[in-house]
């Protein structure tokens, strides 16, 4: 059966120089066109995505797991699904919707972690961020957890300077930045090593820097520390309460002439680019292809760190190649306010890379494709 869907994968996405990129040059959505890029540089690809497609509306996903890809898997699965649902039983999308998804989601994979404790006490420390956006007619709403990213690229205003102006859309979960240090401290005035500065970095507990993630179900349940088989694994914390939340940040925001693109991507893309100089890249290049050319940006920017040449990065295989860039992920999405051209097609599908992009370009078989 595996084998059957190689050659959809073809069709969906192209090989390239670098056997550890997967990248589509160019799809349709009901309000433009779309483009997504993958590389690898874990041993086990953490990063998972998709994008799925109908006549009335668009949807993507970006998920970066950490310590291991198990909950960005389970999210690519799961999640699309009950926004499906429960967008079905309101008759509509909203907020609302977007949140019950997300909860659902993280109540069925801490449940499947609880199950798996006593053969895999590891899943109790795997977590995902999670990015979510959505074009439903003309509203568009941007949820996420973690530290990915959707930046919206527009025309510059009358009095602007430039032509195109970068605007983040989602909120950076993330410890680093003293807003979301002062947000944690807050919510647990007792606790004065809530956040704490190790390694050249702020962590939460000195362990994770997202505040906001999909699963990290040992530092969201204090039962599950004092469970005996998860001692036996690791350094249990003795918790009151939980220290992460898979409470989401919702934008909604009408889509305006002005708005050109968004740029969705992990936070590989956004630790070697700005948000300005990613749209500038979107603004002046050619559409196809486009999500594999901020890959490419990204990856430079990497091997200029490193005093490397970029030819060479592309060379190094996966596992070490983390110790030069992290996954990444990048989804671009054009704004172009034409619909009639692909509603009249009435086509539904969604577009997933494969859940490990080393595999896929390897000379065995292929991982399956979702959808």
């Amino acid at each position: 059966m595996r084998l059957c869907y190689r050659p959809l994968e073809r069709c969906l996405g192209r090989r390239s120089g670098d056997g550890l990129l997967w990248h589509t040059e160019l799809k349709p959505h009901a309000s433009g066109d779309f483009s997504m890029a993958v590389v690898q540089a874990n041993s086990s690809l953490e990063d998972q995505s998709q994008v799925l497609t109908s006549p009335s509306a668009t949807y993507v996903g970006v998920y970066d797991g950490h310590g291991g890809p198990e909950a960005a898997r389970f999210v690519n699965r799961y999640l699309f699904p009950y926004l499906h649902k429960f967008q079905k039983e309101q008759g509509c999308l909203s907020s609302e919707v977007i949140k019950r998804a997300f909860g659902a989601t993280e109540e069925d994979f801490i449940r499947l972690v609880k199950q798996s404790l006593p053969l895999m006490p590891k899943i109790a420390s795997v977590g995902s961020c999670c990015l979510v956006g959505a074009i439903s007619g003309s509203e568009l709403y941007v949820a996420n957890l973690g530290d990915s990213r959707a930046v919206l690229g527009r025309r510059g205003y009358d009095g602007e300077r430039s032509k195109v102006v970068a605007e983040r859309l989602s909120t950076d979960h993330n410890v680093s930045c003293e807003k979301v240090r002062k947000e944690v401290e807050s919510l647990h005035p007792d606790d004065s090593s809530i956040v704490v500065y190790c390694r050249g970095v702020w962590r939460v507990k000195g362990i994770i820097q997202v505040s906001r993630s999909i699963g990290d179900a040992y530092l969201k349940s204090p039962e599950l520390n004092r469970d005996h088989v998860y001692q036996q694994y690791g350094n249990p914390l003795h918790l009151k309460r939980a220290v992460l939340s898979a409470e989401p940040s919702i934008v909604t925001r009408k889509i305006r002439p002005h708005d050109l693109f968004v740029i969705f991507a992990s936070d590989g893309l956004w630790e070697h680019l700005s948000d300005e100089a990613a749209v500038e890249i979107v603004f002046k290049s050619p559409r196809s292809g486009i999500a594999k050319r901020l890959v490419g940006a990204a990856l430079k920017e990497a091997s200029k760190k490193r005093e490397m040449r970029y030819k060479d990065i592309k060379k190094i295989e996966k596992g070490i190649r983390r110790h030069f860039h992290d996954d990444i992920t990048v989804i671009v999405i054009y704004l172009d306010h034409q619909k009639n051209s692909f509603q009249s097609k009435g086509t539904i599908g969604c577009i997933s890379p494969p859940v490990d992009i080393s595999s896929y370009h390897s000379d065995g078989v292929a991982d399956e494709p979702s959808g």
